[in-house]
């Protein structure tokens, strides 16, 4: 396995450009099985995550190709039965089973992977596809769906963790080939969701309502191929915000978009970050000295529970007690212990972290848990004196696109190593 070797101290100066969002991209790549025509997807991360998924539309029968940023897709003839090897490594893949639920009204699929970060079940994905009228069996690690025919309903998708952005995706795509209207009460109102309205009116879907809680779906009998540009990542430009500040340098954050983002620079604002709009460009740089500041993760448009890990990096650096609480995941904090190698002092208490901030870290092997905590690691290690190495990076390679070479630009000491025996 491989691994980041950072020797730290560096300020980060100069400009990033920003991805296509993953999470994004996997359930509008999975859309594309809604239609045989041919469907094209632009500004789509290079990450083993699209990569996995562009196998599994293969192994569906789909033709699909990944070139140059852009996914082609030819769903003319599949099948419903997914690859179990492929759909195991990743969680993003369960949003195959309302595309093929809906238009083969049946669907095997394994139950999915991916990072272990607290119990994130399918049960409100199963719910939204019997509400539909679908019939649902689970058993041997597999879920299967089937139906005569699926109809507009209303449902309520509220979980104990708020909405559901993956289940919301997935029973949206599943209504646009069902009869009559479907009515989506407590939908997620993440960008994500609304980049992939976008994707499915293109293909000539009917869906009113996406970004609120709640989003209205009149079903068709038939929908197109189309073309279509993923939205930036919004969580891969905090990641670069957190980094310039946490290493007290500057940076100019490109195609970013600002008001996915107004939670993020409201808190970076707090802790004393100054964030200076030109467009889709963000020019981020300290004020002067870091700010305690206290976060509470929330479903959008509150702060994202996939930028709490980075914060924490930057907040055991500001002087003062800062409490990071985490509502969303219940099993989120598994980089604190890492953090703790480096020289962060920080308690937990429930769902909350206590960081008393101000203490300098020092550099240290750590191990990544999750593709944020690697992130977070990051961070702290590009802060930190000396050399820090980061194992596990293939968690990273999940959700960032050549993070090294675009950190190395920036002028980060950071290079990708074997990790040792």
């Amino acid at each position: 396995m491989e691994s980041f070797l950072i020797k730290g101290g560096v300020p980060l100066r100069g400009e990033v450009e920003i991805s296509g969002s993953k999470n994004a991209a996997l359930p509008i790549m999975a859309a594309t099985l809604l239609t045989s025509e041919t469907c094209v997807i632009r500004h789509v991360p290079d990450l083993s995550d699209t990569r996995f998924m562009v196998q599994i539309l293969q192994s569906l029968g789909a033709e699909a190709s990944f070139e140059n940023g852009t996914v082609t897709v030819r769903a003319q003839k599949i099948k419903g039965y997914a690859d179990y090897e492929l759909v195991r490594k990743m969680r993003g893949s369960i949003c195959i089973a309302g595309p093929l639920l809906a238009r083969l009204r049946q669907t095997r699929i394994s139950l999915p992977g991916g990072c272990v970060i607290g119990a994130r079940p399918i049960n409100l994905h199963l719910k939204g596809f019997e509400a539909l009228g679908a019939r649902i069996k689970i058993e041997g690690g597999y879920v299967a769906a089937s139906a005569r025919k699926l109809n507009g309903a209303t449902m309520f998708l509220g979980g104990r963790a708020g909405s559901t952005v993956l289940g919301t995706a997935n029973v949206m795509m599943a209504a646009t080939l069902a009869e009559g209207v479907t009515v989506i009460e407590s939908a997620a109102c993440e960008p994500e969701v609304v980049d992939l309205a976008h994707f499915l009116s293109a293909m000539g879907a009917k869906i009113a309502g996406a970004g609120s809680p709640t989003i209205t779906i009149t079903g068709v009998e038939k929908l197109l191929g189309t073309e279509h540009e993923v939205i930036p990542d919004r969580i891969e430009a905090a990641t670069f915000m957190i980094a310039a500040a946490a290493t007290n340098g500057e940076i100019t954050v490109n195609g970013a978009r600002p008001d996915h983002l107004r939670a993020v620079i409201d808190k970076l604002n707090e802790a004393n970050i100054s964030v200076q709009r030109s467009g889709a460009n963000l020019l981020v740089r300290r004020k002067g000295k870091l700010k305690s500041v206290d976060v509470t993760t929330l479903p959008h448009s509150g702060f994202p529970t996939d930028v709490q890990a980075q914060m924490m990096s930057l907040l055991v650096l500001s002087p003062g007690i800062s409490i990071i609480t985490e509502r969303i995941f219940e099993a989120r904090f598994m980089h604190v212990s890492e953090l703790a190698r480096l020289g962060a002092d920080i308690e937990i208490e429930g769902p909350s972290a206590i960081v008393k901030g101000g203490r300098p870290l020092s550099g240290a092997p750590v191990m990544a848990s999750d593709l944020r905590a690697s992130a977070a690691l990051v961070i702290a290690g590009l802060a930190a004196k000396g050399t820090t190495q980061v194992n596990r990076i293939y968690h990273l390679d999940r959700g960032y696109e050549q993070m090294d070479a675009k950190l190395r630009k920036l002028g980060a000491r950071i290079q990708r190593v074997e990790e040792k025996a």
